[in-house]
C-alpha cells in the first residue's frame, strides 16, 4: 500500500521519508535489545580422571574391531607353515593391537566433524568432547609407533611393513575416500584381507600361497558384511556426508555382497587344493557358504530391512566358524617340525 504524502514530509528530504515510514522489526524490540548483553560462558579445562583413561582409550580404540583384527592376525598365525613359538605369538598379537589402536583413534580423530551429524557415531568419545584432540593423537602415535616397533624388533620386519601398511591404508586412503567415492569399500575390505598376512609372516617369515587364500576369505567376507551393515544406516551415511554403495547404488551394493559370498564358497574349495586344508574343510564349510549365498540372494532380492539385517547377523558368526573349522582342517606342519617328529619316532623305535 502507498502512503500519501503529508505537508511535513513534502519538507523532508526522500530518505527522511522513507526512514520515517519504517516500522520495526515485530521480531526484535524497537530498541533492538542493543543495551542487553549476553553472559559468555568461560573456557573450563577438560579434565580426565586417570580412572577413566583404559575405557575412553579403549572406545577411541574400537575395541570390538580392534579385537576382530588381532583374532584375524592369530588365526594368521596358527595357519602358517612355521612352528607356534609362544612368545613370538604373544609379541604379535601385541603389536598388531597397538597398531589397530592407533589407526582407529586417528580415524575417529579425523571424522569428528562428520561423526557428530550421525545418530550411529554421535556418542563417540572425541565427538562428545571426552579427550582433547592432541591427547587422542598423542595415545594414536604412542600406540602405533610401539606397535610397529614390537612388530620390527622382537617379530620380523615383513610383519611390521604389513602393519604399517594397514595403518596407512586405513588412516591415509581409506578414510578420507570414504567421503569422495564409493572405491573406500573396496580399498576397507584390502585393509580388513592384511592382518592374518601380519600373522602369517610373523610365523613363517614369508608369504606363501596358503596366505593369500585366507587374507582372500577376509576380503570377500568384508563385502556382505559391510554392505548389510550400511543398508539399514543409509540416511545416517547421507546425512554425514559419506559416499557408500548403499546410498548412491543400491543395485550395485546388494549385487557385490552376493558375489563375494559365492567367491568365498570358491575359496574355501581352494584350499585343500592347494595344500592349506584337508577336503574336510571345504565339506565342513559348504553348507555355511551356502546358507551365507542364500541370505545374500535374499537380500538382492528383497531389498529390504530386515533381509539386510539377517545377512549382517549371520555374517558375524560365519568368519569365526569358518576360521575355526579352517585351523582344525590344516593338512599339515611345517617342515621343521615334521623333521623333528620323524627325528623323534626314530629314537623312539631304535631305543626299543
Amino acid at each position: 500500500m502507498w502512503l500519501e504524502p503529508t505537508e511535513d514530509d513534502n519538507n523532508k528530504s526522500v530518505s527522511d521519508q522513507l526512514v520515517a515510514h519504517v516500522v520495526p522489526c515485530p521480531i526484535e524490540p524497537e530498541d533492538g535489545n542493543k543495551d542487553k548483553t549476553e553472559d559468555i560462558s568461560e573456557w573450563v579445562e577438560n579434565k580426565v580422571q586417570f580412572r577413566e583413561l583404559p575405557s575412553l582409550y579403549m572406545q577411541l580404540s574400537k575395541s570390538r574391531l580392534t579385537g576382530l583384527v588381532v583374532l584375524s592376525a592369530m588365526a594368521g598365525y596358527g595357519m602358517s607353515s612355521g612352528d607356534f613359538i609362544p612368545t613370538t605369538f604373544a609379541l604379535m598379537s601385541l603389536g598388531t593391537f597397538l597398531t589397530s589402536c592407533s589407526a582407529n583413534a586417528m580415524n575417529q580423530f579425523f571424522e569428528v566433524p562428520f561423526d557428530s551429524q550421525m545418530l550411529r557415531t554421535r556418542n563417540r568419545v572425541l565427538v562428545r568432547g571426552l579427550l582433547s584432540s592432541t591427547h587422542s593423537v598423542g595415545f594414536a602415535m604412542t600406540a602405533g609407533l610401539s606397535g610397529v616397533a614390537i612388530l620390527g624388533l622382537f617379530v620380523n620386519p615383513l610383519s611390521a611393513a604389513i602393519a604399517f601398511s594397514t595403518w596407512a591404508l586405513y588412516t591415509m586412503a581409506y578414510t578420507p575416500l570414504k567421503r569422495i567415492s564409493i572405491i573406500n569399500t573396496w580399498v576397507g575390505a584390502v585393509v580388513g584381507a592384511l592382518p592374518p598376512l601380519i600373522g602369517w609372516t610373523a610365523s613363517s617369515g614369508s608369504l606363501e600361497g596358503g596366505a593369500l587364500v585366507l587374507a582372500g576369505i577376509l576380503y570377500a567376507w568384508q563385502f556382505p558384511h559391510f554392505n548389510a551393515l550400511s543398508w539399514n544406516l543409509r540416511k545416517d551415511y547421507s546425512r554425514g556426508g559419506y559416499r557408500m554403495m548403499a546410498t548412491t547404488d543400491p543395485g550395485l551394493c546388494r549385487r557385490v555382497a552376493l558375489r563375494h559370498c559365492v567367491g568365498i564358497t570358491g575359496l574355501c574349495t581352494l584350499a585343500p587344493v592347494i595344500g592349506l586344508t584337508t577336503w574336510a574343510f571345504a565339506l565342513d564349510t559348504l553348507p555355511i557358504n551356502l546358507w551365507f549365498t542364500w541370505l545374500a540372494w535374499r537380500f538382492h532380492q528383497k531389498a529390504d530391512s530386515h533381509s539386510a539385517k539377517q545377512l549382517f547377523r549371520f555374517s558375524l558368526l560365519h568368519l569365526p566358524i569358518i576360521m575355526l573349522l579352517m585351523i582344525i582342517s590344516k593338512k599339515k606342519l611345517s617342515p621343521v617340525s615334521e623333521k623333528n617328529s620323524l627325528a623323534n619316532w626314530s629314537i623312539t623305535k631304535e631305543i626299543e
